[in-house]
């Protein structure tokens, strides 16, 4: 009896200890105005904006002329983010569509609920926010072996918006209108 108690035990802090150090699924950023899918892309994470308060939205600050008119729904956050070895972090950039700048960045989950965020510029002027969790983890995406297939990456629906604000349920499929982030052609052509 001890031992299957102990197992048991063991069995659930093992599971809310994977589950704290993992960064994937949906997230509400702080100020509530969007959320963010994280998932794993061939080794690296993403994060692409999956909802927005406010849908219709623009990249009009983008310094890339040619991406000035692109929707902000489906558009790349995190951006190609490497565990940091030995601990439970990830390092790459993060775009910030309200400037058009693009930082260097960390994400680390805290607890199994939160993910903080943190970027720099010129490596000292750091700031950074707390995400919340609503819906995931995301297991890997099998987009990479798909999208070398075929050649072609099917971009993310740019139409309606959903808040799937219930704790721990994802949008249902028709509901969702970005779907694997992996496929996103500003993701699949770096993370393939």
């Amino acid at each position: 009896m001890r031992t299957t108690i102990f197992l048991g035990a063991l069995t659930a802090m093992t599971t809310v200890s994977a589950l704290a150090a993992d960064p994937t699924g949906d997230w509400r950023v702080a100020d509530g105005v969007a959320h963010i899918r994280v998932a794993e892309c061939n080794g690296s994470v993403w994060g692409a904006v999956i909802w927005e308060k406010e849908p219709g939205g623009l990249d009009v600050h983008n310094p890339d002329a040619s991406k000035r008119s692109r929707p902000t729904l489906g558009i790349p956050i995190l951006i190609d983010m490497k565990k940091k070895p030995g601990a439970d972090q990830w390092e790459g950039e993060v775009y910030n569509a309200n400037d058009g700048k693009t930082y260097s960045s960390t994400i680390k989950p805290i607890g199994s609920d939160k993910l903080e965020i943190q970027g720099c510029v010129l490596g000292f002027l750091c700031g950074g926010e707390t995400w919340t969790r609503i819906a995931g983890p995301i297991p890997p995406s099998n987009a990479g072996s798909v999208a070398k297939a075929s050649k072609t990456a099917v971009a993310p629906k740019t139409t309606g918006a959903t808040d799937s604000s219930v704790r721990g349920q994802r949008p249902a499929a028709s509901a969702d209108p970005v779907g694997d982030i992996c496929l996103i052609p500003d993701i699949a052509r770096f993370a393939h």
